[in-house]
This record gives structure tokens, sequence and C-alpha cells, in this order.
């Protein structure tokens, strides 16, 4: 029996995906692009979800869009078509791992490109083991970033590294990508998934609804006028001061004690 694309598990409140397409370096079809969004929308909404890991099996992380067969190679496109398929597709994907209320880490096995890329570094942290490789891969194609990947790299990296890496296409080492700030750590190959989970677990130990409220004060912040932040901020501190959590963290520091926290 075939193995799903897409495979997931949770286990002590972490959802772990796996992109499970070896033999095309785990590119992603119109498909696998749709169960990533469903998961990631399901572990917003899921209480038992408190963290997610994505990874892949075999070389590669993602090697970007599966596009044989796809209108992009037979050439039957009409007026519109792209954008229409861009912003279902790839920007939606993108869209929901930004938007995901559950701290999300990227665990880089092996290449990832194109919109592969853009896919771990729109997590919250990215990991990467020493063979990983991150490839703006559009331009030796003949194409313009997408997959959000024009609005992610300045944004990371600032835009002259943006564009030395679009315009060149060029594959980045682990080594480069986290002297760069596209990657938080790069680690042995074998302790990719040990370190992946031990994050991934002191996570999902967290107050869970303050991660998700920092995670969007964060990503909105470069969008942002300081009026507009510093008001965002605190509205988001009112409305977490009304969790259990925080409640349970203000006592746990009256009382000397550490902190148990249950995700509400």
């Amino acid at each position: 029996m075939t193995e799903p694309a897409v495979l997931h598990t949770t286990a002590d409140h972490v959802l772990s995906v796996t992109l499970n397409r070896p033999e095309t370096l785990n590119a992603l079809t119109p498909g696998d692009r749709d169960e990533i969004v469903r998961l990631l929308s399901e572990a917003s909404a899921s209480p038992e979800v408190r963290a997610v890991v994505l990874t892949g099996t075999g070389r590669g992380f993602c090697a970007g869009a599966d596009l044989r067969g796809t209108a992009a190679t037979t050439g039957e496109r009409f007026p519109g078509d792209v954008a229409r398929t861009l912003r279902t597709g790839a920007q939606r994907l993108i869209a929901a791992v930004l938007d995901c209320e559950k701290p999300a880490i990227a665990a880089v096995n092996g290449t990832a490109a194109g919109l592969g890329a853009h896919l771990a570094f729109a997590c919250d942290l990215v990991l990467a083991a020493e063979s990983a490789r991150f490839i703006e891969v559009f331009v030796r194609r003949g194409l313009v970033p997408d997959g959000g990947g024009a609005y992610l790299l300045p944004r990371l990296v600032g835009p002259q590294r943006a564009k030395e890496l679009m315009f060149f296409g060029d594959a980045l080492t682990a080594t480069d990508a986290e002297r760069m700030g596209l990657v938080n750590r790069v680690v042995p190959d074998g302790d990719l998934d040990k370190t992946a989970r031990a994050w991934a677990e002191r996570l999902a130990t967290g107050p869970t609804r303050a991660l998700a409220l920092t995670k969007q004060l964060v990503n909105a912040s470069l969008d942002a006028d300081r009026a507009t932040a510093f008001a965002a901020e605190a509205a988001a501190q009112e409305i977490n001061m009304t969790t259990a959590d925080a409640q349970e963290g203000v006592r746990s520091f009256v009382e000397r004690r550490s902190a148990v926290y249950k995700g509400h």
C-alpha cells in the first residue's frame, strides 16, 4: 500500500508534518499543499496541538512546486490563470504557516528550493542539518520568485542580500544560511530530528496563547508604524492577561516556583 505524500502524527502536543515523496525531493503537488494547509488550520483550532514541526523524508526537505503535468509546462493557460493559481496555491500555503496560531519549526533535512525554501523561511524557527541547502531556484527557470519569497527574504536578510540570492540562484549552504540569519541553528544530520523534537516539546509546554499573540505581533510589526505596533502590543497583552496561563505565570512568580502551563 502506497504511503501518503504528507505524513502527520501528534504526540506530546506536537504535530509532526512530514513531506513524503523522496523520489521527487518532496516537490509539492496541489493536493500536498492543500493537505498541509488543512493540517495547519486544524492545529490552530486544536487544544491538543501546541507546536508544529515540518520536515521531509530522504535527501530533500522540499524541492518546491511539482510542475509536471501542470499548465506551467503544457502551456494550456488563459489570462488570470497564473495569478489565481498562485493565490490559491503557493501563497495560500505560506500564509497558512505565517497565520498558524501554534509555533512552527522547520527541520530542514536536505535541499530546500524555491517554494520549499519559502516554506521553511515562513516558519517561526528554522533548524537545518549540515547537509541542507537553500536555493532561490526561480531565476534558473526564468521565473519571478513566488510563494511569498519577495515578501519573506527582505524581512529576514534585507533587500541587498535578498536580491543577491534571487538574482543569482546559487545554492546556499546551511552554515551560510545561519550566518545570514535565515537559519536559527545548524546541527549534524543525525541530530536534526532529536533537536527539532526537543525544541518543539519545549514550546509545547509553554504558554500557548501568549506564543500565538507574540508570533502575531512580530509578524505584523514589520508592516506597521510604531503607533500601530504599540497599540497592537497593548491589545495583545490585554487579551493575554485573561488566559489561565498568564495567571499561572504571575502566580508562580509570586510563589517562587516553576510555572505549569496548560495551553489556555
